[in-house]
């Protein structure tokens, strides 16, 4: 990642501020571009860097990447000027680490005496199409920073769904972080960086990687695989489909009312923690494992079709299969823009491997969107026998940010 150019010097702003005591002037050029001659610098040669600024945030209908850093944060002060201070600043770190440069003044170069802003393990690499998208969650609003009255109403907590096995320490948080990226150390890079811009202002409730995306927003594209082999997101809302976003992903305008109305643009993510008995499913014929998706395994041809993307014929499924509990035809038309991965997180003690599906999924309102559906799976699913939900968190995901002068969720804060 190549560094950065323009602001005052680090030693200029350790000597205005009385030296190394003062970590709030440490903090403060953490994220300040100070390095000299750099001021035609290009971007990393080689791999894409998807753009930071835009209407809506990018890493939800951008092209799904490769890998995952998901983080949810609690945040530690009640001081407002100090968590918007923060918004301020992670929106500039993440503005250069998107663009393939360093934070601040770099991984080295300063004051020997000083930590560098960057922590350096993503020098050299290609910028890797990294995303950072942002998230509040509902535990934000709580009176902390006098927002409650800005809380939107589609931002509920979830129910308890049949079968939920939840984590409290794998769940919720004030904030989130989305790191997306085709190198899994650039997303790592990223969400680590983060984290110590926020030292002493937020710090990580839980976090989870994820690798092998297990839906994908570009249809024309092959269907990535779940872990239990089957594809995946067939039907899945593709970035490229403004009506489709536009009736299904994205707050409108008359959605967002009242003191919502900061999220138009924005959207809701439900992130889920699903455990996969891989074990058990792979002793399982495979008659009955197509039985259950309602797909076959080869080509992931809805029943009695010939190909992955044939129109399904719903009735001619199991009525506990997952395919036709899931379809939009079943759920009043609820469709979910997912991007979920997997994971593999060791053993569980027992000899079995700690695996399964990092769900994620964007929508324009948590109430028509994710609880209808789940609601449905949840009671009747026969995949139900080899998943268990362990982990949950729901966050109202801001606007864009617009351009230099913006930052992440400034319509909330002001």
């Amino acid at each position: 990642m190549t560094p950065g150019t323009g602001g005052p010097a680090r030693r200029t702003v350790l000597a205005a501020g009385g030296g190394l005591a003062l970590g709030g002037a440490v903090a403060g050029a953490a994220v300040a571009p100070a390095r000299d001659g750099d001021a035609g610098a290009p971007v990393a040669d080689g791999g894409a860097a998807v753009p930071f600024h835009g209407t809506h945030q990018a890493g939800i209908a951008t092209a799904v990447q490769d890998r995952l850093h998901f983080a949810a944060f609690d945040v530690t002060t009640d001081d407002r000027e100090k968590l918007v201070k923060l918004l301020k600043e992670w929106t500039r770190a993440a503005e250069r680490m998107t663009a393939g440069r360093e934070v601040g003044e770099g991984a080295y170069g300063g004051i020997p005496e000083a930590p560098p802003d960057d922590t350096g393990e993503a020098l050299g690499l290609k910028p890797s199409r990294l995303t950072l998208t942002v998230g509040f969650g509902p535990s934000l609003f709580d009176g902390r920073f006098g927002l409650k009255d800005r809380r939107p109403g589609a931002l509920v907590e979830l129910p308890r769904f049949p079968g939920d096995n939840l984590d409290p320490a794998r769940s919720g948080g004030d904030l989130c972080v989305q790191a997306c990226a085709d190198d899994p150390q650039v997303a790592v890079h990223a969400i680590r960086n983060l984290a110590r811009i926020g030292f002493g202002t937020v710090a990580v409730r839980w976090s989870q990687l994820g690798f092998g995306k297990t839906s994908s927003t570009t249809p024309d594209a092959q269907t990535p695989r779940n872990l239990f082999g089957f594809k995946d997101g067939t039907r899945n809302v593709s970035g490229t489909d403004t009506a489709a976003l536009d009736r299904h992903v994205w707050v409108g305008a008359k959605d967002a009312t009242g003191g919502g109305a900061w999220m138009a643009g924005g959207s809701y993510l439900v992130a889920r923690r699903i455990r996969m008995n891989v074990e058990t499913w792979d002793r399982t014929p495979l008659a009955e494992q197509e039985d259950i998706f309602g797909r076959d395994k080869k080509e992931g041809a809805p029943v009695g079709k010939a190909k992955e993307h044939d129109e399904p014929f719903l009735k001619a499924m199991k009525p506990d299969s997952h395919v036709r509990l899931a379809h939009p035809d079943a759920n009043g038309g609820a469709m979910l823009l997912r991007r979920g991965y997997s994971f593999t997180d060791g053993t569980d003690g027992l000899g079995r491997l700690d695996a399964g599906l990092f769900f994620l999924a964007y929508q324009r309102d948590v109430r028509s969107g994710f609880v209808p559906v789940q609601t449905a799976l949840a009671r009747a699913d026969a995949l139900n026998e080899y998943i268990q939900h362990v982990g949950s968190a729901v966050f109202a995901v801001p606007p864009g940010v617009r351009d230099a002068d913006d930052w992440w969720g400034r319509a909330l804060f002001s």
